[in-house]
């Protein structure tokens, strides 16, 4: 059985390493969306979604899945902290008033994060949003991917940092994802 741990934070670092897209991130996605499922399947209010970088075809990423469980609140969705563990998430109490927040299998060496997101709160609408964005808006993704490299390059040994680079533009993408969402 996995770790369980909670003294965890997405801030221990490993370097941040930004890598050509992969076709196989999407079959990662797949086949760890369906051991999720089966975990916490009755929790599952909003489905299980990619997100981040790694599912947007062609952007260059940190080569770590990004899931998103839509979940119907986070207190109702607490068991779902110890049914994860078999699956090598290991919890970390980060950013706790909009999200359950999980690594796989270390925060030293990650494959995968996992957020437990309530189905209705922005942040939820904004994950599938500028990601859907970023698909339809090949020049708003090599922007972005443009920021990524030049970040990494910066705040390799500073997860930190390198996520808090990238702000302004979430934000500014977020914004031009609203817009776009009334203008469809």
């Amino acid at each position: 059985m996995a770790e369980h741990r909670t003294d965890l934070s997405p801030t221990d670092d490993e370097p941040v390493r930004i890598e050509p897209y992969d076709v196989a991130w999407r079959a990662r996605f797949s086949s760890e969306a369906a051991a999720i499922a089966v975990a916490i399947g009755p929790w599952v209010t909003g489905g299980v979604h990619h997100i981040g970088s790694t599912a947007v075809p062609g952007l260059a990423a940190k080569p770590i899945i990004d899931i998103m469980v839509g979940v119907t609140d986070l207190e109702s969705s607490r068991p779902c902290i110890e049914r994860l563990a078999p699956l090598s998430y290991c919890y970390a109490p980060y950013r706790t008033e909009t999200m359950h927040w999980f690594c796989k299998p270390s925060p030293s060496s990650r494959t995968h994060h996992l957020h437990l997101v309530p189905t209705d709160s922005p942040r939820f609408a904004d994950a599938l949003g500028v990601r859907d964005y970023l698909r339809a808006h090949p020049e708003a993704a090599a922007e972005y991917e443009e920021l990524k490299y030049a970040l990494a390059a910066v705040h390799r040994h500073d997860r930190e940092a390198y996520t808090d680079g990238k702000t302004a533009m979430v934000a500014g993408l977020t914004t031009a994802v609203r817009h776009w969402v009334t203008e469809h």
